[in-house]
């Protein structure tokens, strides 16, 4: 059921982001004068297809939902008649051909910012920023956060929830600054903090945010008591069962989930002796770890899961803001957002981010999925954060997407001449190798994601 909601979510996103994107070319182009043929969702073959009268325009949806296209009318691409030549898209000027491309790209970035205003208008609900564990000696130990103290705002923004804190802290990361932090002790008094994110070193690695920076958001305790037991794995090989209560392992006490995690994780390809509780009689098992990889390391793999826990009432919290303010915070959103997204790119060029935070279409319809059933304004988010990513992607100089064409005008703007068809042939041959390429890394990201433990 759930990878059902995760394609019919990913399919629902995908296709009204390159309805937006596609909509942006045609409109401008309409607007300018030049004569659309076919406005298509989808490549391939054609499963809905209908002619306008006006110029007879063909609106499609295809089969393949990855892409679409606007095709104008065009004298390289075919006889034009003489009447309908100055409709043609090769015969305008410069400056309107760089419009229609660049429209394409530019409602990415107005869909971004609609998206952002709904999810601020409606209400975004979320976790509140608690601090759970501190990890001496790092970042935030030094900077003197204590457990149990709320993050109520980060360089001046206030922080209802941990999306905002993680934002601050990955462009803070990213920039290597010093950010000021207002938190709130469980007592109600409010101090002043800042934490040197300029001493966060290595790579970022995805999921490695909270462990760089020296805290884990605060959660429930997590009782070491079975709840799933993985067919076939060290544990179901062992014995346990669903309910068996975990109380020591190789003689240490065992009194959070995490504790027994931690304890497994260090020994891969072991033996380790576990004592468990089972209808109140104690009992001894035997358990030889399995090994996998996980974030470069080799880490310890047992096959079981926790019980469900729920997160307590007074630890969610939704915010809202008016129609008009949510204009400046969707505006302020979406250019932090941009700014982020290209230090994050130029981070990754350089080898100081990891690659691995690079995502595909698996990744994102595994979150379209989450963000589907988290609600209405979640969904928003989503489709914000993708509308601007295929925005900035598609500007990225490289022949086949938009940014490449809007490259070749720039020298034809420059050089007063444009710029030869073999020499865009050759360049889109190797456009064409490098986004292959892309896509094959980000398919083997996603499935390495998929495959971890």
């Amino acid at each position: 059921m759930s990878i059902l909601v995760s394609l019919l979510a990913f399919l629902v996103a995908i296709s009204i982001l390159i309805a937006v994107h596609e909509f942006g070319h045609f409109w401008v182009a309409r607007r300018i004068g030049v004569k659309v043929l076919r406005y298509s969702i989808g490549f391939g073959k054609p499963l809905w297809r209908r002619t306008l009268r006006r110029d007879d325009t063909e609106f499609v949806i295809a089969a393949l939902p990855l892409g679409g296209y606007v095709k104008m009318l065009d004298e390289r691409e075919g006889p034009v008649p003489p009447e309908e030549r100055h409709r043609a898209f090769n015969r305008q000027t410069l400056w309107r051909r760089f419009a229609i491309v660049f429209a394409g790209p530019a409602f990415n970035f107005l869909f971004a910012i609609l998206a952002y205003w709904l999810m601020f208008v409606v209400g975004v609900s979320g976790v509140k920023p608690v601090i759970g564990a501190v990890t001496p000696a790092s970042p935030a130990a030094l900077a003197g956060l204590q457990p149990d103290e709320e993050i109520v705002a980060v360089a001046g923004r206030p922080t209802p929830v941990w999306d905002v804190v993680i934002q601050e802290l990955v462009s803070g990361i990213v920039d290597g600054r010093r950010l000021p932090m207002t938190v709130r002790t469980p007592e109600g008094t409010t101090t002043e903090v800042e934490i040197d994110l300029g001493k966060v070193s290595g790579k970022l690695e995805p999921g490695e945010l909270f462990e760089r920076v020296g805290f884990r958001p605060w959660a429930p305790p997590i009782e070491p008591v079975v709840g799933q037991v993985v067919p076939d794995s060290p544990a179901a090989r062992a014995g346990l069962q669903k309910g068996d209560r975990i109380l020591a392992a190789d003689g240490k006490p065992i009194e959070d989930w995490r504790d027994l995690v931690e304890h497994v994780r260090a020994r891969p390809d072991q033996a380790i002796t576990l004592r468990v509780e089972r209808d109140g009689r104690p009992i001894e098992l035997i358990l030889h770890t399995a090994s996998r990889e996980q974030d470069g390391q080799i880490i310890g793999w047992m096959g079981i899961g926790p019980q469900p826990v729920s997160l307590p009432e007074t630890m969610r919290t939704e915010y809202r803001y008016g129609p008009l303010s949510a204009v400046a915070r969707s505006l302020d959103k979406t250019w932090r957002d941009t700014l982020l997204t290209l230090k994050m790119f130029g981070k990754i060029l350089t080898g100081e981010a990891s690659v691995r935070n690079l995502s595909g279409p698996i990744n994102i319809a595994v979150y379209a999925g989450v963000s589907a059933s988290a609600g209405f304004s979640r969904f928003m988010e989503f489709l914000a954060t993708v509308s601007l990513g295929l925005g900035i992607i598609n500007l990225f100089p490289i022949p086949v997407l938009d940014g490449g064409h809007l490259m070749f005008y720039l020298v034809e703007m420059v050089t007063r001449r444009p710029v030869s068809e073999a020499v865009q042939e050759m360049a889109t041959r190797i456009g064409l190798a490098i986004l292959l390429a892309l896509m094959l890394f980000v398919f083997y990201n996603d499935i390495a994601r998929l495959l971890q433990p």
